[in-house]
């Protein structure tokens, strides 16, 4: 199935918390952002630029977001964004919202993955 993706604007970049963490303020800049409790760790996905340097995180990452909304019947929606972009090379962060889903990519990779998911039949909005 075709899909519309767009690259959002900016830096991102993931990062680790102590499990017992409280999400700090810096956790929220950025145009997405998400904060996810697991057992044994908090993680962030923010704006890089917010990122204090003392904490452990990957920086670099580009994000772009699936246009939804989604059914939470349909199968093989993020498959078939994922599979290409492994094809390529092309490592991810995946994150899904109640609507929609959002895969991150380096940023050095980001014209790869563009052109892979272009190749695969979807439109890219870069």
């Amino acid at each position: 199935m075709p899909l519309t993706l767009s690259v959002l604007s900016g830096e991102y970049a993931v990062c680790q918390l102590p499990a017992d963490a409280t999400p700090p303020v810096w956790a929220y800049a950025g145009e997405l952002w998400s904060v996810t409790r697991a057992p044994g760790e908090l993680s962030v996905v923010c704006a890089a630029a917010a990122v204090p340097d003392a904490v452990a995180a990957e920086r670099g990452w580009a994000a772009l977001q699936l246009h939804g909304p989604f059914e939470f019947t349909l199968t093989g929606i993020l498959a078939s964004v994922l599979n290409p972009l492994r094809d390529a090379g092309v490592g991810i962060f995946a994150l899904s919202t109640f609507d929609t889903d959002y895969v991150l990519v380096a940023q050095s990779r980001l014209a790869d993955a563009v052109a892979a998911l272009r190749a695969a039949g979807h439109t890219v909005k870069a």
